[in-house]
């Protein structure tokens, strides 16, 4: 699934932990760990997310290729 590919990309890009994007998007680190398996995100995780790593919605379900948040 691209979401689980893009987000454990953007993650090693910035060079973090899995434990340090679980905190910073509220989420328990399991739970963040299952993201890059092969889980399906909540909303609310999606959000998080997207908000985290500054990258639209589209971006990370694999809609678009560019990361730009239309604002």
């Amino acid at each position: 699934m691209i979401f689980n590919d893009r987000v454990k990309a953007l993650r090693i890009e910035k060079k973090l932990t899995q434990t340090q994007v679980a905190e910073a998007s509220g989420m328990i680190l399991r739970s963040y760990q299952r993201l890059e398996k092969d889980a399906k995100p909540h909303y609310e995780s999606l959000m998080n997310l997207a908000e985290f790593f500054d990258v639209s919605v589209d971006y990370l379900m694999g809609r678009t290729d560019k990361r730009e948040v239309a604002r």
